[in-house]
């Protein structure tokens, strides 16, 4: 099979290039190695910066967000007791943090792809990425119990942190950046409406905990707890209790209890790779970077590189110019420096490291009353947390590609 550009991952990320290659008359054929359902219910990311929120409406993948989307003009941080609103909206100039589940965004991408008859192959495997840094890359899958080979002028590698693509870059062109903190996310989803009709940030001395949710009739909530962690250690009543003792602050109304549906543990790493980039294999997404969920960069990041992917790959189609793709590495890393600085600070500010003394705790509320007492640095947080970068309009690509 042949095409101008193969996707390997049928996440937020690949089919979000794929819809804008479509809109910009660029074929491009995805391979996923998940079945559909499963790649439908992957629980991920549910925040989503008011880029993100552009970029889908922008490209016709909106209308299910703006009806059942939840749209929130500010977050709270509790700590020492006291409860904290920061108004996002206010310092932004209107711009938000909305929820809307990763799962939903893949229905909607898949559900477009579909009914533009594109090519979306599920239960297709990658199982190598060849002939990278030549002008004819190709991947080499399995479907249906056979093995194929896509041709192709450009591979987008979407298919995360443990996908082939990832292998395409030689080791001795590439740095891997890394470190792991020696705590993990406790992940719940209950059917139980939101205490709380904003997101909930909590630093407690017994740990982080994050107040979340999906719909109006079902939260999602986060405790730190050790890494390594088994999740069946900690009953529904145990969360419960844990949560409550965490969450509470002043005269709050109190946590709303419910069945757990589902938990799960999500370690906390940052993983760069540089460049994203070898001849012609480029890769996005969780395939590049991953960066601790605090700060709600990872999808949002995944986005990001979607659209300046696209735009390169656009461009080279209409006039054959490279520049953009050229610069596609720099032009990414250079947001995900940024992200991986704010998740790093947040992360290290709201959560309780192990070898914690009770200076430690004093010095983070120390930190806490500077940053939430000056408007200055409260406004910072604002912008930095509704958006960290600004789309290109795939709806209405410009003719020499600048955005």
């Amino acid at each position: 099979m042949r095409t101008t550009v193969g996707i390997v991952g049928a996440g937020p990320a690949g089919l979000l290039l794929a819809r804008l290659l479509h809109l910009a008359g660029v074929d491009c054929v995805v391979l996923e190695a998940r079945d559909r359902a499963y790649a439908e219910a992957r629980q991920r990311a549910g925040m989503l910066e008011q880029s993100t929120v552009d970029v889908l409406r922008a490209c016709g993948a909106g209308d299910r967000l703006d009806r059942e989307g939840l749209f929130h003009d500010g977050i709270e941080i509790r700590f020492d007791g006291r409860a904290h609103r920061i108004d996002l909206a206010a310092h932004t100039g209107g711009r938000q943090a909305t929820i809307y589940a990763q799962t939903e965004i893949v229905k909607d991408l898949v559900a477009l792809r579909l009914k533009d008859a594109q090519p979306l192959l599920f239960e297709a495997r990658a199982v190598a990425v060849e002939r990278a840094d030549t002008a004819r890359p190709a991947v080499r899958y399995v479907h249906d119990g056979a093995e194929h080979l896509l041709e192709c002028d450009y591979v987008a590698g979407c298919d995360g942190s443990y996908g082939v693509t990832r292998r395409a870059l030689p080791a001795d062109r590439t740095r891997v950046y890394e470190h792991t903190y020696p705590y993990s996310w406790l992940g719940v989803l209950a059917d139980v409406p939101p205490t709380h009709h904003e997101l909930v940030y909590a630093a407690h001395e017994r740990g982080f905990a994050l107040y979340s949710m999906r719909t109006p009739a079902v939260s999602r909530l986060y405790l730190q707890v050790p890494a390594g962690t088994d999740p069946a250690d900690w009953p529904d009543e145990r969360i419960w209790d844990e949560l409550a003792v965490r969450y509470a602050a002043g005269d709050g109304p109190p946590l709303r209890r419910g069945p757990i549906t589902a938990r799960s543990l999500t370690p906390m790493r940052t993983r760069v790779t540089e460049p994203m980039r070898h001849g012609r294999v480029l890769l996005a997404g969780d395939a590049a970077h991953i960066v601790p969920p605090t700060g709600a960069k990872g999808l949002n990041g995944a986005v990001a590189d979607a659209v300046t992917l696209a735009e390169a790959l656009a461009l080279w189609h209409r006039t054959g110019a490279e520049r953009l793709l050229d610069a596609y590495s720099d032009t990414c890393l250079h947001r995900v420096r940024q992200a991986v600085r704010f998740s790093r600070d947040l992360t290290d500010l709201l959560h309780t490291r192990p070898d914690r003394d009770e200076s430690a705790d004093r010095s983070r509320t120390a930190r806490l009353r500077r940053l939430l007492g000056s408007p200055g640095t409260v406004a910072a947080l604002a912008h930095e947390y509704t958006g960290l970068w600004s789309p290109w309009c795939p709806a209405a690509p410009t003719g020499d590609g600048g955005g």
